[in-house]
C-alpha cells in the first residue's frame, strides 16, 4: 500500500450532508418529545389544577358545561392566567370542534386560558394535521382527554349529504370537506330516522374511533390509560353538550 493510501485510510471522513441532516432531525424530534417530557417532570406545571386523570378531566369539562347552560359561568382572572402561562401550558382537555361561529368550546365549558387545546374545522373531522396536533397535546403537554364535538344543524354535514345525493361537486376546496365527511353520511344513510341528525352523530363516532386508533402515539396513550377519547353533540338551542355512549 502506498503512503498516500495509508494516510487516507487512517484519516477520519467528514460526515456527509445527508447524515448531518438526519442527525439534526433526530435531535429535533428528541427535543420536541423526549426533552419536553423531561422538562415536564422537573418543572412544576403552569396550572397545577390541570393535572388530572382522564375521568376527572371529563367530569370537570362537563361541570363547566353545566355552569354555562345555567348561566352561572365563573369570572376568570385572565391577567394572572396570562402570567402563569408565559412559560408553558398544560391543558386538561383537548377539543376537536366544528368551525361554526355558534360553537365556542372555551365558553361552552366555562374554561380559562390554558385549559383547553382546541382544533376547529368545518365538520369536526380528524385530518392529518388535526391528528398531529392531538398527538402534540397528548405526548408533549400531557393532556388526558380528547372530546370530538359535533353539533346539531351542522352545515358541513348537510352540504355533504346534498352533494352526494345530487352527485354535484361543490366549488373551491369545499370538496375536501365532503370527502372527509362522506363515509359517515354513507353509513348513516342505512339508519332509520332523521338523515342529518344520524350523519352528525355518525361523524362524531367515526372520528372518535379514528383518534383512538391513531398509531403510534394516541392509541398507545389510550391503551395505557393515560388518555380518554369521547364524543359529544352540542345543542344550539340550550348550549348543552350531550355525551355519546362510549363503545
Amino acid at each position: 500500500m502506498c503512503d498516500k493510501c495509508s494516510e487516507n485510510l487512517h484519516q477520519p471522513r467528514a460526515p456527509s450532508r445527508r447524515s448531518m441532516m438526519l442527525l439534526a432531525a433526530s435531535a429535533l424530534g428528541a427535543a420536541a418529545f423526549g426533552g419536553a417530557a423531561v422538562a415536564k417532570e422537573t418543572k412544576p406545571p403552569p396550572k397545577p389544577q390541570n393535572v388530572l386523570s382522564p375521568d376527572a378531566a371529563l367530569k370537570r369539562l362537563m361541570e363547566g358545561n353545566s355552569r354555562y347552560v345555567s348561566g352561572v359561568s365563573r369570572r376568570h382572572d385572565f391577567t394572572h392566567e396570562r402570567e402563569a402561562l408565559v412559560g408553558g401550558q398544560n391543558p386538561y382537555a383537548a377539543v376537536l370542534s366544528c368551525a361554526d361561529s355558534r360553537i365556542a368550546p372555551e365558553y361552552a365549558f366555562d374554561s380559562g386560558r390554558g385549559d383547553l387545546f382546541v382544533c376547529r374545522v368545518a365538520g369536526n373531522f380528524a385530518g392529518d394535521e388535526t391528528i398531529a396536533s392531538m398527538e402534540y397535546t397528548v405526548a408533549v403537554l400531557g393532556t388526558p382527554l380528547i372530546l370530538v364535538l359535533g353539533h346539531d344543524n351542522c352545515g358541513a354535514v348537510d352540504a355533504t349529504i346534498k352533494s352526494l345525493k345530487d352527485d354535484k361537486p361543490l366549488p373551491g376546496h369545499i370538496p375536501s370537506l365532503v370527502s372527509a365527511i362522506a363515509p359517515a353520511v354513507k353509513t348513516a344513510a342505512q339508519q332509520s330516522g332523521n338523515a342529518l341528525d344520524n350523519a352528525i352523530r355518525q361523524n362524531v363516532i367515526d372520528n372518535v374511533a379514528k383518534l383512538k386508533s391513531a398509531a403510534p402515539i394516541l392509541n398507545a396513550a389510550v391503551e395505557q390509560g393515560k388518555l380518554k377519547v369521547v364524543g359529544g353533540i352540542y345543542r344550539l338551542s340550550t348550549g348543552a353538550v350531550e355525551l355519546l355512549a362510549q363503545g
